[in-house]
Parts: C-alpha cells; structure tokens; sequence
C-alpha cells in the first residue's frame, strides 16, 4: 500500500513541493539531517554552535560551494541535536560543520515536510 496511492500522485505532490518551494525563495537541493550528540551543552553554547554553523554557511557560499543552514531541533533530556542543511551532497554538509567545528554523528538526506506558510 502506498500513502500517496502510486506514482503519477507522488509525481504531482513533489511538484507542487517544489513549487511552494521556489515561491518562498528556496532551491530544490536536497536536504540533509546532521545528527549530533552534545551531552552537557549549554543553552548558550548550543545558541554559538547555530551562530558558527549559520556563519560556515555564508562562507561556504560566497565561495561557489552553496549550502544553506535550514533550522535545528534540540531534545535537551536526551542531549541530541538534529539540524537541517540544504547542499548537492552529503559531503558539502560534512565539510561546511567540520570547518565550524560542531560535532556530529551522521550526515544522511531528509525531507522537510514544514507546511507552507
């Protein structure tokens, strides 16, 4: 059984996904969910580490290597953080949180399902 009940509906919805998504100003590079554990972090060094990585964004691109810093969810009772980066690879993503030196775990692609506005 599929949810969206076969290809030719599938086909339509990634459609009207990338057009909502060029509407707000976003490109349709995959998304990319960075795992992070950062047990004893604290609120503000958590706000640095968004701060860093938002920045190693800017840099990346201005320098032809697009990537963009999308949003973070933290579970404080379990020290995990998980960010979403939108680039043309996994690697761009890896490289763009190593040179802020924000720790991961894995680096793997993701859907952002967040509604249109």
């Amino acid at each position: 059984m599929t949810l969206l009940g076969g290809s030719h509906r599938s086909h339509s919805v990634r459609v009207r996904v990338l057009l909502t998504l060029e509407r707000k100003g976003k490109t349709d590079m995959p998304v990319y969910m960075v795992d992070r554990e950062l047990p004893g972090i604290t609120m503000d060094e958590l706000a640095a580490a968004q701060r860093a990585a938002i920045e190693a964004t800017r840099e990346f691109t201005a320098n032809g290597k697009p990537v963009r810093y999308i949003r973070s969810m933290f579970v404080p009772g379990e020290s995990h953080c998980m960010c979403l980066f939108e680039a043309p690879t996994p690697d761009l993503v890896r490289e763009v949180n190593e040179a802020a030196q924000i720790p991961f775990t894995r680096v793997t692609e993701a859907v952002d399902l967040t509604p249109p506005s």
